[in-house]
């Protein structure tokens, strides 16, 4: 597994009953997590004064419930970089913690790679790695199919003062693009992806991870420069292990290079446990 201590802004405070209290920065939230299974040591809501609650609905969705007055959105820090965070549906809240620790690892291979990095984030949401990667020097091409998402992106890179930096920002079906990327001749030399467990892209195309991952990765890999540095898939589909990204990156990625898998997790303050949050498999190319 790994896990990023470096949060100051962020921390899970407790969880339990399926539900994660959660700090950010001066905003305390309870939110669903499909993966606490166990009862808590107290009630959540007895800990510590809570500001929103996302709960869901019977009949599937859900809705937030308010305690205090929030603004509606506020920024949070890690490291150097910033991050606009607000209540959206679906329990979001624009941004995954427990991706710091890709965050920390994509930057150190980037600025060790001692070569210009170009990076293509797939399913790139509201740029977390768009923003880490283009801190530590890469050009980007941040790609997602909803508007708003892109729009998001753009305006974490403000926050963090990165706007001169070099990013293309598209708002596409990222299978399109990728072929479109691939007739252009156009090479990245790492490539991230964060699929939906089932979505649809800006003109309805479906995405089903279990019968698109596969065939998805094995696209990408034309767009792989001859010298690849990452390739890295994230998942939050609950069942999905890590060992399978594992397997479809080394049965589809087809170059000389190391991968791994693990679990994505963040530590809680009052149980001293970790939260099992995603999995992530790694490809990195031959230095």
């Amino acid at each position: 597994m790994k896990i990023n201590n470096e949060w100051k802004d962020y921390t899970v405070i407790a969880t339990g009953d399926g539900e994660k209290l959660e700090r950010w920065k001066d905003c305390v939230l309870i939110r669903p997590d499909p993966q606490v299974i166990w009862h808590p040591a107290r009630p959540l809501d007895s800990i510590t004064k809570v500001d929103a609650r996302y709960l869901r609905s019977d009949t599937g969705g859900g809705h937030w419930e308010y305690y205090s007055r929030l603004p509606e959105s506020w920024k949070v820090s890690w490291r150097n970089l910033t991050f606009s965070v607000k209540p959206m549906g679906f329990k979001h809240t624009g941004l995954f913690p427990e991706q710091a620790a890709n965050w920390a690892m994509m930057i150190d291979l980037i600025k060790n790679a001692n070569r210009p990095i170009s990076v293509l984030n797939l399913f790139a949401y509201t740029g977390g790695a768009t923003v880490a990667c283009a801190s530590a020097g890469a050009s980007v091409c941040h790609v997602d199919s909803a508007r708003n998402m892109v729009e998001r992106a753009k305006e974490n890179m403000a926050l963090s003062n990165l706007s001169h930096c070099p990013v293309r920002y598209i708002v596409d079906d990222c299978r399109k693009f990728v072929k479109r990327e691939i007739n252009r001749g156009r090479k990245y030399d790492a490539i991230i992806m964060d699929p939906p467990s089932y979505g649809r892209g800006a003109n309805g195309e479906v995405w089903k991870i279990e019968e698109d991952i596969a065939d998805f990765v094995t696209l990408c890999k034309d767009v792989l420069s001859d010298q690849p540095l990452f390739v890295l898939i994230n998942s939050y589909t609950t069942g999905l292990q890590p060992a399978v990204l594992k397997n479809i990156l080394n049965r589809c990625i087809g170059r000389k290079g190391e991968t791994q898998a693990y679990e994505v997790c963040l530590p809680t303050e009052e149980e001293g446990i970790v939260l099992p949050c995603g999995a992530s498999g790694l490809f990195t190319g031959v230095k």
